[in-house]
């Protein structure tokens, strides 16, 4: 089964330095198994100068997670949950929530 966690989910950190921070996920990477959390896992980053900015220096940034380290938060039921999927009437595939059952919607 592939990625069920998409951009701008709520996710909880599982593992790490950043271990139970909560975020919302910028960009998912799912050949890498991997997606990029606002707020985690902040590294610093020598740059060198460049035509656009005169200056290098050390400059913090983010970097993507494994996906295994995350898991969806759910905002109804304040729990970090697994997601399940739904198949409605019309065929539409949708996300739920396994613990209150509820609908994640996309946004």
């Amino acid at each position: 089964m592939g990625c069920l966690i998409k951009k701008n989910d709520f996710v909880v950190v599982l593992k790490g330095k950043d271990a139970g921070k909560k975020g919302r996920v910028i960009k998912v990477f799912p050949k890498e198994q991997r997606v990029l959390v606002e707020g985690v896992n902040f590294v610093k980053k020598a740059t060198r100068p460049k035509k656009l900015d005169r200056q290098g220096g050390i400059v913090t940034m983010e970097k993507p997670i494994a996906i295994s380290n995350v898991q969806y938060f759910c905002l109804k039921c304040s729990k970090r949950t697994r997601l399940g999927v739904r198949i409605m009437e019309d065929g539409a595939k949708v996300r739920y929530c396994k613990k209150c059952g509820e609908l994640v919607e996309e946004k």
